[in-house]
């Protein structure tokens, strides 16, 4: 993941574990009751996180070159440009934060 802006902590580090293909600590960046919403269909846990990651988004081999970043009061939106064996083009993903862990990564165009 490249990226030319500082980003909060929580979404650096989502971000970065998924771009290394690390799972566990992409998972760990979500509070227990976390969710990820992939165009309205939520995954809601760190088993449901795991799951959809698995199939869909780290188990793609997932790369992201952040093209973009905005902040408006909890929320964080990345645009991206994806890469691997997935979905590939730009997309966009609005982090919400509380404290030290994501509570919400969901994905729009």
């Amino acid at each position: 993941m490249t990226s030319p802006v500082t980003l909060p902590v929580p979404v650096a580090a989502a971000l970065e574990a998924a771009d290394a293909g690390n799972t566990e600590d992409f998972v760990h960046a979500f509070a227990d009751d976390g969710a990820v919403d992939d165009w309205g269909r939520v995954f809601r846990g760190h088993e449901a996180i795991r799951a959809w990651s698995d199939e869909e988004f780290i188990g793609k081999q997932v790369t992201l070159l952040v093209t973009a970043v905005r902040t408006t009061g909890p929320t964080t939106t990345v645009s991206a440009q994806v890469g691997g064996n997935g979905f590939n083009g730009p997309s966009d993903f609005a982090f919400t934060l509380s404290g030290d862990h994501l509570t919400l990564m969901r994905i729009t165009g």
